[in-house]
């Protein structure tokens, strides 16, 4: 975490060098968009992180092993394309979580099966979508993109298996 926290600094210090630059107060502005930003965002962040360290504690590894660990098989990577479609939230929830669940033992295939379904199936976002797309093209996107979860799980099952990620 050191390094990419590193380049981040640097990039923040170069950007708001680059917006005072610019001046009329510009870098002011871009100060008070991140604060915005950041007051909105924390508490997310202090439950998603809460709810990933709580689940150690409140699942045993034999059950995370079981359902969703490497020997899990279809079973896990079905669960995790469940689960991942289901589960709300950005990226603050979601990969705190994933990050949790990979921690007590649960398999890289299922993480990746999970993730994938949060990003391409995102069922809490369906309503929204038909809204604006309609439901004809959502119909085709959800279509397009139904079967990649257990595809990318199965993927990493078979390529990344032994592969420590912890």
């Amino acid at each position: 975490m050191l390094i990419p926290t590193i380049i981040m600094g640097v990039l923040a210090i170069v950007f708001a060098f680059l917006a005072y630059q610019k001046g009329g107060g510009e870098h002011i502005l871009g100060f008070k968009a991140a604060g915005n930003m950041l007051i909105q965002v924390v508490p997310l962040l202090i439950f998603a992180f809460i709810i990933a360290g709580m689940i150690p504690l409140l699942v045993s590894q034999e059950a995370i092993a079981r359902w969703v660990g490497a020997e899990s098989g279809w079973r896990g990577i079905f669960i995790g394309t469940v689960v991942g479609g289901l589960m709300p939230g950005g990226p603050f929830v979601s990969l705190p979580m994933a990050a949790g669940l990979l921690r007590v033992g649960a398999g890289v295939g299922t993480m990746v099966a999970l993730l994938t379904g949060w990003s391409l199936l995102a069922f809490s976002r369906l309503p929204l979508e038909i809204g604006i797309m309609g439901w004809k093209f959502t119909l085709i996107r959800f279509a397009c993109t139904f079967f990649f979860p257990p595809i990318a799980g199965l993927i990493a099952n078979r390529l990344f298996s032994g592969v420590s990620v912890t």
